[in-house]
């Protein structure tokens, strides 16, 4: 009777089966970490299904809708069988099925950013307190979120530096955005009583360049190397206004689902992390905006 249930039965009946094996490939790129999941086991010859296996998950699924009444245990086990089988003897479907699926959830990421990039435009590229640097009155605006203590958002500086240099045209927002330690925390705040006394960008510089953890300490001694009053730094430091800067940078940071650094925004264009050609990447988004008329959301 098993199989004879596969080779007899009518298209119209085929399609649970159908079902079954689609809900099956995309529930194995679900689990594909761990390493107890349906290709381990498979691989390894095993026959049986866990109940929170992705074969269970879509018989459960079908059950849900109804279509799932008729699956006797031989059709489970068959059904089972077959979708090993198949997998099995066409292993570029999970491929097929993996560049589908984040190619759709690159597309859906793309959309929320959108969405956030709009609701959230004054706080990104017109806040009077964040730090600005490059050509203040510049056509197109680059946001940078980013941490003293994060070694890729070291490793952007110089680009981003360059690019200001080659291109007058531009204005740069620097959001304070201290993830990584305590001491990531102590030196925004140095950082951003700086930019209280007009030296922000000097001391930026001189802090990213820094060897070593970045922190209170280091960052005063940064802050006295570049001819700051330290008596107004210290006072500065712990103002509500820096407290309240970090803060508004962190809680904007959740809302556009911004987790790590160094995180950059040309106009509407996102750039996540420091690829090996920022500076190729940055001046092609540039460009980009420009011949599309600028960003839309930021009135750069």
């Amino acid at each position: 009777m098993d199989t004879q249930i596969l080779t007899t039965t009518t298209l119209s009946n085929r399609a649970p089966l159908l079902a079954v094996l689609a809900l099956a490939v995309a529930g194995t790129f679900m689990v594909r970490s761990t390493p107890s999941g349906p290709i381990s086991s498979l691989a390894a010859g095993d026959t049986t299904v866990a109940a929170s296996s992705p074969i269970s998950s879509g018989m459960t699924a079908l059950a849900s809708a109804g279509e799932a009444k008729t699956l006797s245990p031989e059709m489970r086990r068959e059904f089972e069988s077959l979708i090993k089988d198949y997998l099995v003897k066409n292993p570029e479907v999970m491929m097929e099925v993996q560049t589908a699926l984040e190619a759709k959830m690159e597309k859906i990421t793309n959309e929320k950013m959108a969405s956030a990039l709009k609701e959230n435009a004054k706080e990104l590229f017109q806040s009077a307190a964040a730090p600005v640097a490059g050509n203040p009155q510049g056509d197109i605006t680059v946001v940078e979120f980013f941490d003293y203590n994060c070694g890729y958002c070291k490793k952007a500086l110089p680009d981003l530096a360059a690019l200001m240099q080659s291109d007058k045209n531009v204005r740069v927002v620097l959001k304070e955005f201290p993830i990584l330690s305590k001491g990531s925390e102590e030196a925004s705040k140095v950082a951003l009583a700086a930019k209280m006394q007009g030296k922000y960008w000097d001391f930026h510089l001189a802090m990213l360049g820094l060897q070593g953890q970045a922190n209170e300490a280091s960052a005063l001694k940064v802050a006295e190397k570049a001819g700051l009053d330290m008596t107004r730094i210290k006072k500065d430091m712990v103002s509500a206004e820096v407290k309240q800067e970090i803060d508004a940078t962190r809680a904007l940071a959740q809302k556009m689902g911004i987790s790590g650094t160094p995180h950059f925004l040309v106009g509407d264009k996102v750039i996540a992390g420091a690829p090996e050609n920022l500076a190729e990447v940055l001046a092609g988004n540039i460009s980009d905006v420009r011949k599309a008329g600028g960003c839309k959301v930021c009135g750069g």
